[in-house]
């Protein structure tokens, strides 16, 4: 009993830890898009649907943007927590940043980078640009039934095209067989393939990014007008003076 009761305090434990964790990550995410969006985003609505959909999506896209930190920020953190653990050892205070916790933050990072990027993500891009199907009524939950509607087939489209993709690629029966092992071989190889796609954008995009960002900083800094030529300047503000006066 005393060991189950042990445990039990444990897992609390590590339940508030990541809540805690995880509620930083979000009010940290909820300022970086807040401060980089447009000032016509997500507010200046005057429609109040369209004001309450754009306020869904911020939601999701900061709650998709705390999980990647939190996927960016846990291997330094699990390197960190072991070495402290390692220099202390005897240390009450910080015997709570044990392996059971770093694992269950894995399991949790894993689990909610998969749902963002399935049906996070693509959701509040379709519900932002839903208004409903024809002839039915207005509103939120009208826009909730169209946009589950093309998730939905999104996702059939999706992972039909990668069943076709992995029987051609393994040429065997096993590859072959039915959807029965969606959740153990599809979706992992579904996720992985998406992970490969977006390595290949970030390698697409990269260039083009950088080109952009000097290009931005070489029109927000100031030229140097140490060689510049007075003389010149002066003669031509005179010609300009001599051609005004003609003309007046």
């Amino acid at each position: 009993l005393a060991v189950r009761e042990q445990l039990f305090h444990e897992r609390v434990r590590e339940c508030i830890i990541c809540a805690l964790l995880f509620a930083s990550l979000y009010i940290l995410c909820h300022f970086i898009i807040t401060h980089f969006k447009k000032h016509t985003d997500f507010t200046a609505v005057h429609d109040d649907e369209d004001a309450a959909v754009n306020r869904i999506a911020l939601g999701l896209c900061t709650f998709t943007l705390a999980v990647a930190l939190g996927a960016v920020l846990l291997l330094p953190f699990s390197i960190i927590s072991n070495e402290v653990l390692l220099s202390f050892p005897q240390n009450y205070y910080i015997q709570w940043l044990n392996g059971s916790l770093i694992h269950g933050l894995w399991n949790l990072v894993f689990l909610f980078s998969n749902t963002s990027l399935v049906f996070l993500m693509p959701f509040a891009y379709f519900f932002t640009e839903s208004e409903g199907f024809a002839g039915s009524k207005k509103g939120i939950m009208a826009r909730v039934y169209e946009t589950s509607v093309v998730l939905l087939l999104l996702s059939l489209l999706v992972l039909g095209m990668v069943w076709v993709a992995s029987a051609i690629v393994g040429n065997d029966a096993a590859s072959r067989q039915s959807l029965y092992d969606l959740w153990e071989y599809y979706l992992p190889y579904l996720y992985s393939c998406i992970s490969l796609f977006g390595v290949l954008l970030l390698l697409l995009c990269t260039p083009f990014g950088l080109s952009t960002m000097f290009t931005v900083t070489g029109k927000l800094l100031v030229k140097p007008r140490l060689l510049e030529d007075l003389d010149e300047q002066l003669s031509c503000t005179r010609f300009e003076e001599a051609a005004v006066s003609r003309r007046i």
